[in-house]
C-alpha cells in the first residue's frame, strides 16, 4: 500500500480522497442498519400472522406494546452507548450492540411460547437496546472517518441501508408466506431473520481501531492516533496532543447553552421526524387496510396489505433515501430537511382533509399521496436527522448528543407506534392521525429552521465546535452568537 505523508493528522482526515477503507467502514456499519431496519418494521406483519398462525387476538394494550416497546427500550441503547463511547472510546464497545441485537432477535423467535405475548415483548425490549446502540455507534464512527467533501454521503449511505432493511421485511414475508410453510413456523423465521446480517459483521466492528479523533481528542493520544491513522489507511500523518487535546470535561460542555439549543434542534426534529415515520411503517398493514375491500379477510388481507408496503417502501421510501444521501453534500441538510418536513405537512394534510380518500375506491390516488409522504420523509428528515447529530457536537461528547438526538427520535418513535394503534381504534381515525401528523410536520419545519446550522462542506472541527474549545473559546454548536 502507497504510504502519503501529510503534516497534520486532522488536516489529513479531512482532505483525504473517498477511498477503500471509507467504504470498508460503510458496510461495516450499513448492514447493521439494515438489521435494524428490518427488525423494528417486521413486527408489523408478525402480530398480524400470529393471530392468523393461532395465538389469541390481542388487545389493543398488547398490540401497542408488540409494536412499539423495542422502540422504547431503543431510547435508553441510545442514551447508554452514547455515553460509553464518550467514556470508553469507540473501539471498546462498537460490536456489542449487535450482540444485543442477535439475542433479542433470536430469543424472540426461538424462545417465545404459542400466546407468550409478555414473553415476546421482553425480547422486543432487549432487541430494541442493540438497536439504540447502534444508532449512537455507527454514525458517530463514521462521521470521524470521513473527509469534509463527502461526509453527509458517506453517514447518508450507512443510514440508506435502512431502506433495504425496510423493503426486505414485506418481501421476505411475502415470499415465506407463498411458499406455502406454516404460518406457525412463518413468524419464527420471520424474527429469526433480522439476526442474520447483524452476525455477519459483529467480528469486524470489534477489529476496528479506535478513530484518531477521539484517541487525539479526547485521551490525548497522538502517536495513538497517528498510527491507527496508517495502520487503516496507508496515510503518514502526524499531531500534537499539547495543542490538539480538548481540555474542558464532557460536563463542561454539555451546560453550554449553544450545545443544549442544538441538542434541542437534532433531538426534537429526530423527535417529530420519527413519530410520523415508525407509526405509519410498523402499523403499515393495519394503515394500507383501508384501500382493501371488505370481502378480503384473514391471511389473503394480510397479502395485499404487505404487497402496499413493498410497493410504497420500494417505489417512494427507496429512492427517496439515496437521492438524499447522493445529493446532500452539494443541497445541504438544512435544505433537504426543511423541503422533507414541508412536504410531508402537505402530504399529510391532504390525506387528513380529503378522507374520502380512506377508501378502497381510491387506492391510485391514496398511494401516491401516501407514497409522496413516504419520498420526502426519506429525502428528507429521516436521512438528515441522522447526519445531523455526529457532525455539529465536539468529539468528547459526540456519541452522547449522537445517542440522545437517537433517543429523542425513538421517544417519537414509540409515542407514535403506541398512541397510533389507539387512535386509530378511537372516533378520531386516520383522517384524523393524518392532521395530526401535519401538524408534527409543521412544528419540525420551525425546529429546522430556527435551531440548527448548516454543515454542508464544513470541517468536523469547525461546525462542531471543535475549534472553539481548543481555542479556549465557549463552545459555539450550532447557532450564530450574537
Amino acid at each position: 500500500m502507497t504510504t502519503e505523508t501529510k503534516p497534520d493528522l486532522i488536516e489529513s482526515i479531512n482532505d483525504t480522497k473517498t477511498s477503500g477503507f471509507h467504504y470498508k467502514t460503510w458496510l461495516v456499519s450499513g448492514l447493521g442498519f439494515f438489521t435494524d431496519a428490518y427488525d423494528l418494521f417486521i413486527i408489523g406483519v408478525v402480530t398480524s400472522i400470529l393471530v392468523l398462525s393461532g395465538w389469541s387476538k390481542f388487545t389493543t394494550l398488547q398490540s401497542s406494546l408488540l409494536d412499539s416497546t423495542a422502540l422504547l427500550s431503543a431510547v435508553i441503547g441510545a442514551m447508554i452507548f452514547g455515553r460509553l463511547l464518550d467514556k470508553l472510546g469507540r473501539k471498546a464497545v462498537y460490536g456489542i450492540e449487535l450482540i444485543i441485537l442477535v439475542i433479542g432477535a433470536l430469543g424472540s423467535a426461538f424462545l417465545t411460547p404459542t400466546n407468550g405475548v409478555n414473553i415476546l415483548i421482553i425480547w422486543r425490549f432487549i432487541l430494541g437496546i442493540g438497536i439504540g446502540g447502534d444508532y449512537a455507534t455507527s454514525s458517530t464512527i463514521m462521521a470521524e472517518y470521513s473527509n469534509t467533501a463527502h461526509r453527509g454521503k458517506l453517514v447518508g449511505m450507512v443510514f440508506s441501508m435502512q431502506s433495504l432493511g425496510l423493503l426486505a421485511g414485506p418481501l421476505v414475508s411475502l415470499g415465506l408466506i407463498y411458499s406455502g410453510i406454516s404460518l406457525t413456523l412463518v413468524w419464527k423465521l420471520l424474527l429469526a431473520f433480522g439476526a442474520i446480517p447483524a452476525l455477519i459483521v459483529v467480528y469486524y466492528r470489534r477489529k476496528m481501531p479506535e478513530t484518531p479523533r477521539y484517541l487525539l481528542r479526547v485521551k490525548g493520544d497522538a502517536q495513538g492516533a497517528a498510527k491507527n491513522w496508517q495502520k487503516y489507511t496507508g496515510i503518514t500523518a502526524s499531531a500534537d496532543a499539547e495543542t490538539e487535546t480538548v481540555k474542558e470535561s464532557w460536563t463542561q460542555i454539555l451546560k453550554q447553552r449553544k450545545f443544549i439549543l442544538t441538542l434541542l434542534g437534532t433531538a426534537g426534529t429526530w423527535f417529530l421526524m420519527d413519530w410520523a415515520l415508525y407509526g405509519n411503517s410498523i402499523m403499515s398493514s393495519s394503515m394500507l387496510g383501508v384501500l382493501v375491500p371488505a370481502s378480503v379477510t384473514g391471511l389473503h388481507h394480510l397479502i395485499r396489505t404487505t404487497e402496499y408496503s413493498a410497493m410504497v417502501f420500494g417505489f417512494a421510501a427507496l429512492p427517496g433515501y439515496w437521492l438524499a444521501t447522493f445529493t446532500i453534500d452539494r443541497i445541504g441538510r438544512k435544505t433537504i430537511q426543511t423541503i422533507g418536513f414541508a412536504a410531508m405537512a402537505v402530504s399529510f394534510g391532504i390525506l387528513g382533509i380529503f378522507h374520502q380518500l380512506l377508501s378502497a375506491s381510491y387506492i391510485v390516488e391514496f398511494l401516491t399521496v401516501y407514497g409522496l409522504s413516504y419520498f420526502f420523509i426519506e429525502f428528507g428528515p429521516n436521512v438528515t436527522t441522522f447526519i445531523y447529530p455526529p457532525e455539529v457536537f465536539p468529539t468528547k461528547v459526540r456519541g452522547f448528543g449522537a445517542g440522545a438526538s437517537a433517543a429523542g427520535g425513538k421517544t417519537g418513535a414509540f409515542i407514535g407506534t403506541f398512541l397510533n394503534a389507539i387512535i386509530l381504534a378511537s372516533s378520531i381515525g386516520e383522517s384524523g392521525l393524518f392532521l395530526i401528523l401535519a401538524l408534527l410536520a409543521v412544528i419540525g419545519l420551525v425546529f429546522t429552521l430556527v435551531l440548527l446550522p448548516e454543515p454542508k462542506m464544513q470541517d468536523l472541527d469547525q461546525i462542531s465546535g471543535e475549534n472553539a474549545l481548543l481555542a479556549g473559546t465557549p463552545v459555539k454548536t450550532g447557532i450564530k452568537q450574537h
